[in-house]
C-alpha cells in the first residue's frame, strides 16, 4: 500500500494503518484470530474494561534494518509481561505463540509503514487485552478481546537524544502492593494531571517517588530511571510498584556485558542525586531520554549537562539502537527477524 508519510517529520501520534489483528476469548478458550481492516471496536456498554479497568496493554517496536529487512526486539518479553498483567487482573493469558503470531502478522501486513532505515523512525506496535460482554457486577468479564495494531512513529520526546528536565511530583504513581508493576490503563490515567502540571512549569514530565516513604525515585513519567556514577556503575531503582521495563533490563545487561559497567538494581534516594554523573529515562517509547536536571522542591540538581548528552548514556543508546536496527550483534534470543 502506498503512503505519503514524511518519515523525517514523524511524531508520536496515532496513524491509521491498513491492518490489525483481532482474537476473541469465550467459553474458556481463544478463538482463531484474524487480520481486519476495521479500526473500531464495538463492545457492550457493560464491559468490565469500561467500568472496572479490566484491561492491560503492551508496547513494542519493529525496526527496519539496513538490508531492508525488519526486526522485532524481544517480543517474548512483552508477551510474558502482558500475561503477568493478565494474571493480576484475573484475565485469560494470551499464549505466547498467539502473541507472536499476532504481532508478526500485523508487522508483515503493514510492512509499507515501517519507516526506512536511517530515519530514526520505527513501527510502534500496541497489543491490547480488554474485558468485554454484559457484566455490570464487579466480576471478571465473560468475554475478552485481544487486538494488536500499529503505526509509524518518530521520537517520543521532541528533539531526540537531547537532555530535558523533570520535576518531582507530590502525587503517587501507584500504591504499595497495587498495580504499579503491571501495564494497565489506570496507572497512566492517574499520571495525566501530574504530567500536565509538570508541562505547565516547563518540565518534560514528573519524577514519581516511592509511595511508602517518598524518599526514593521510582519512575520518570511513564519511563524507568537510570543513573551513571563516577565509579562506572549503572544504577536503576528496584521496587514492587515499578513497571519492569524491557528496555531497562536490556540496558542493565548491556551496561555490564558490553560496556563493562557494574549493573545495580537498588534504591535511588532523591536526596543523593549527587552520586550520579549522568542520568536518563528509558522505555520502549522513549528508548533513552537523557535527564539534564531534576527539580525537587527548592533544589534543582543538574547531572552531566542540560544541553549535552553524557558519554556513557550515548554509548548505551548507540549499543541498544544498534542491536534493534541490526547494526550490532545482539545477545542470543533478543532479535526476531520478521522480514
Amino acid at each position: 500500500m502506498e503512503n505519503k508519510i514524511n518519515w523525517d517529520e514523524l511524531g508520536f501520534s496515532y496513524i491509521k494503518t491498513p491492518w490489525r489483528f483481532l482474537a476473541k476469548w469465550s467459553d474458556g478458550h481463544w478463538q482463531p484470530g484474524v487480520l481486519t481492516e476495521e479500526n473500531q471496536l464495538t463492545i457492550s456498554e457493560a464491559s468490565t474494561a469500561l467500568h472496572y479497568g479490566q484491561q492491560c496493554f503492551e508496547g513494542l517496536k519493529a525496526y527496519r534494518r539496513k538490508d531492508g529487512g525488519v526486526n522485532l526486539f524481544r517480543p517474548d518479553q512483552n508477551s510474558q509481561r502482558l500475561n503477568r498483567s493478565a494474571q493480576r487482573l484475573y484475565m485469560p493469558e494470551v499464549p505466547e505463540d498467539l502473541f507472536i503470531e499476532a504481532v508478526t502478522a500485523v508487522v508483515k501486513a503493514n510492512e509499507a509503514f515501517v519507516p526506512p532505515y536511517g530515519t530514526g523512525g520505527t513501527l510502534y506496535i500496541r497489543p491490547l487485552l480488554i474485558g468485554v460482554g454484559d457484566m455490570i457486577g464487579v466480576q471478571p468479564a465473560p468475554e475478552f478481546i485481544f487486538t494488536v495494531f500499529c503505526m509509524p512513529v518518530g521520537p517520543y520526546f521532541k528533539g531526540g537524544l537531547t537532555p530535558t528536565n523533570f520535576i518531582v511530583s507530590d502525587y503517587d504513581r501507584a500504591a504499595p502492593n497495587g498495580t504499579g508493576a503491571i501495564k494497565v490503563g489506570g496507572n497512566y490515567a492517574a499520571s495525566l494531571l501530574p504530567g500536565k502540571e509538570a508541562h505547565a512549569k516547563n518540565f518534560s514530565d514528573c519524577i514519581y517517588l516511592d509511595p511508602q516513604t517518598h524518599t526514593k525515585i521510582e519512575e520518570v513519567g511513564s519511563a524507568n530511571f537510570f543513573g551513571i556514577t563516577a565509579d562506572n556503575e549503572f544504577v536503576t531503582p528496584i521496587s514492587p510498584s515499578i513497571l519492569p521495563s524491557i528496555t531497562k533490563y536490556s540496558l542493565l545487561y548491556l551496561a555490564e556485558h558490553h560496556l563493562g559497567l557494574t549493573a545495580i538494581e537498588g534504591d535511588v534516594f532523591i536526596d543523593q542525586l549527587d552520586r550520579f554523573t549522568e542520568a536518563g529515562a528509558c522505555g520502549t517509547a522513549a528508548v533513552i531520554s537523557p535527564i539534564g536536571g531534576i527539580q525537587n522542591k527548592e533544589d534543582f540538581h543538574v547531572f552531566f549537562s542540560e544541553t549535552e548528552v553524557g558519554p556513557v548514556t550515548k554509548r548505551l543508546y548507540d549499543e541498544l539502537t544498534g542491536i534493534q536496527f541490526g547494526d550490532v550483534k545482539a545477545p542470543e534470543g533478543w532479535i526476531l527477524s520478521v522480514l
